[in-house]
């Protein structure tokens, strides 16, 4: 008698199931980063595709960023030489103040401005970038927002609504401040944000030398001058920061993008950055798995309409990978089966778990391809029967 009621329960929970009855489902996303041995007491390196983090020792820790900061002054240019509000032939005025706090006679890297110049927009860009020139600086930070400490305070709310939240400014050069900080993560994402929105303008990171008032000077990024790629951005040197860079490479259809911090001397700064980067090149790559909109597999439906229904991906899937975890990546689908109707096209009904050694998983949402209704009661009650009798719904 036990058995037979537990048999009338368990088919009637069935025949609820079919009336309809709905299983909850649910994903989870997960990053992943790796590491190596740096001397660099910070360093940050990201492909630039993916957004894979490839070494990061430090990254989020705000720090004394020297003249790789000034990758948001130029950041403020760029932005607005977008937008019209500037043009590079407009005209800056070079003020007492910026020749006095940015000239030579301060120790710091400068363009030789003189006071009462007036100095084309696209001149301070290649001053500031290649001759890194602290006068250049604050006059471009004169003449967008009238004094230097208005501009670092528009420095620091921008950098708050690009999500750089390690990053405070206190002036437009990166000259030594206590409260002015930048992470390397917050650096890496600017560079990327650079490359990205401002194809038009990146290219003065690429220059080597550029003269200016009767003066040459060479551009002070040791990797512009080996055969690696390397076509920015921005170096940085204080006594509290040491040796620092923020340097991009590309190879093929892979960009890096690196930020080192604490190296001990200019030779040291190029070597291991080099170094930095030619490992990231070396020991990962970047995999292609599916196109967005394309079918991943089908799944099995329960009292739809249609027996099954396809899992899409929304988007391009690239995933920045070892080389050697490549052969070993394990690609699954994971959902509750069967799917019960009715199902919405673009609803998120599964998820694709990639994992592979040395790696945290990896898990994207995959969505249903198309519409798929509900059967009605009739056609439910057929389907539990069939269930019950044959272990199938058809």
């Amino acid at each position: 008698m036990v058995s037979v009621s537990r048999f009338f329960f368990r088919q009637l929970s069935l025949m609820i199931f079919a009336l309809g009855f709905v299983l909850p489902i649910w994903a989870t996303d997960a990053t992943a980063a790796t590491a190596t041995e740096t001397p660099a007491t910070q360093a940050y390196l990201v492909d630039v595709t993916t957004g894979a983090v490839l070494l990061d020792k430090g990254g989020v820790i705000a720090m004394p960023p020297a003249s790789m900061s000034k990758l948001m002054t130029l950041y403020m240019v760029f932005e607005r030489l977008k937008d019209g509000r500037l043009s590079l032939d407009d005209k800056f005025y070079v003020s007492e103040n910026a020749w006095r706090k940015g000239g030579a006679k301060t120790g710091g890297s400068t363009m030789f401005l003189e006071p009462g110049m007036r100095v084309r927009v696209e001149d301070l860009i290649r001053g500031i970038v290649v001759q890194s020139g602290n006068d250049a600086c604050i006059v471009v930070a004169e003449g967008i927002s009238g004094s230097e400490e208005a501009f670092s305070e528009e420095m620091t709310i921008r950098a708050r609504e690009l999500d750089m939240i390690e990053s405070t400014f206190k002036n437009s050069t990166g000259w030594p401040h206590p409260e002015h900080r930048m992470s390397p993560r917050d650096i890496a994402k600017l560079a990327k944000i650079t490359i990205n929105e401002f194809p038009e303008y990146y290219h003065y990171y690429s220059e080597t030398k550029f003269i200016y008032n009767g003066i040459s000077q060479s551009n002070r990024n040791p990797l512009l001058y080996k055969e690696m790629g390397v076509d920015g951005l921005k170096t940085g040197h204080t006594e509290e920061s040491g040796y620092g860079l923020a340097a991009s490479a590309v190879r093929g259809d892979r960009r890096l993008v690196l930020v080192a911090s604490g190296l001990v001397s200019k030779k040291m700064r190029s070597s291991e950055s080099e170094r930095l980067l030619e490992w990231g090149f070396r020991e990962f790559d970047n995999y292609a798995l599916f196109k967005a909109g394309d079918v991943v597999t089908d799944a099995e439906v329960w009292l739809g309409k249609a027996p099954n229904i396809p899992l899409v991906i929304e988007n391009d899937l690239i995933l920045t990978l070892p080389k050697s975890s490549r052969r070993k990546m394990v690609v699954k689908t994971i959902y509750e089966a069967p799917i019960p109707a009715p199902i919405v096209q673009g609803d998120r009904v599964a998820t694709l778990n990639i994992s592979a050694p040395g790696v945290d998983p990896i898990e994207i949402p995959l969505i249903a391809g198309e519409d798929v209704k509900k059967l009605g009661l009739t056609g439910r009650l057929m389907a539990a029967i069939n269930y019950i009798l044959w272990g199938t719904s058809e």
